[in-house]
């Protein structure tokens, strides 16, 4: 769940709170969605969206943007709201979502107004961002790229290899987040192919390694605003996360990987982030 203690990102906890029943609204709508994975990166995409990207909107593809590459392909119901949320398109077209012909399909894709690049085949975003990263060092651009990567994709070998050659190239404004929940479709991440330690891994390879809670509001904005803090490193978050964040029975829950959730679940849902936003207001 969202959390924070100063008033601002308190209100940007509660925000990101009710992002969450959006989410469900879109996926019971569908009928489909990946539920749990995109309630543990909610927090991140809302507040790399809202603080941290330097986009002008009204000139979306200025080549000194800010870039933001979702390997994790499969929460894109999160990254669907948010865009909705600040502006991107009218929030009405989420109500094609899943449709016939509908441009807003199940993993994240371009054709959708500020997406970067289409994924879903997982273990690709890394190599995506670190070649922009390395383009708009060779072009002398101080544009940053943000990747964010599931921990489960960390099995693949193109990841190490986007790895290694970032860190090779010295891409200092290349972050790379990784939601660390721990969790993939059938089990633990622990049991289908340890990953870990990644912090040793990372440093191993030569990046720049930070971990952080990744629903603690004011933790994401330091650590996602902040200027790089080597020039000659990538930097790559390790980002904590529960997956099915926020809603109590489906946190640490394999079977809400990918499953839409019953009205009377729904409702205990909205009545639990209700009370949750009434104790931080309080």
């Amino acid at each position: 769940m969202a959390y924070a203690t100063n008033k601002a990102d308190i209100d940007d906890a509660i925000y990101a709170l009710r992002l969450r029943l959006k989410i469900l609204d879109l996926i019971r709508k569908a009928k489909s969605g990946h539920t749990a994975g995109s309630l543990s990166c909610i927090d991140f995409i809302y507040i790399l969206y809202k603080h941290i990207l330097q986009i002008n909107q009204k000139y979306i593809h200025d080549p000194n943007r800010d870039r933001y590459i979702q390997s994790k392909g499969h929460a894109v119901e999160a990254l669907y709201i948010v865009l909705s949320e600040m502006g991107y398109f009218d929030p009405q077209l989420l109500d094609t979502y899943l449709g016939f012909c509908s441009d807003f399909i199940g993993h994240v894709t371009k054709k959708v107004p500020g997406i970067e690049q289409s994924t879903g085949s997982l273990g690709h975003g890394l190599s995506l961002g670190a070649g922009i990263a390395l383009s708009g060092q060779l072009n002398s651009q101080s544009y940053r790229v943000f990747v964010l990567l599931g921990d489960g994709e960390m099995t693949e070998g193109s990841v190490w290899e986007a790895a290694l050659f970032s860190a090779h190239y010295k891409l200092s404004n290349l972050i790379a987040v990784v939601d660390r929940n721990r969790l993939q479709i059938t089990d633990t991440t622990d049991i289908l192919m340890k990953t870990e330690p990644l912090a040793d891994k990372f440093t191993s390879f030569g990046w720049h390694v930070v971990e952080i809670d990744g629903h603690d509001i004011t933790q994401l904005k330091t650590s996602l605003g902040s200027p790089p803090s080597y020039k000659d490193k990538p930097t790559v978050i390790l980002m904590n996360t529960i997956k099915g964040s926020g809603i109590s029975y489906m946190e640490n829950d394999i079977t809400w990987h990918h499953k839409v959730p019953t009205d009377e679940e729904y409702n205990l849902a909205v009545n639990e982030i209700k009370t949750k936003i009434q104790l931080m207001r309080a």
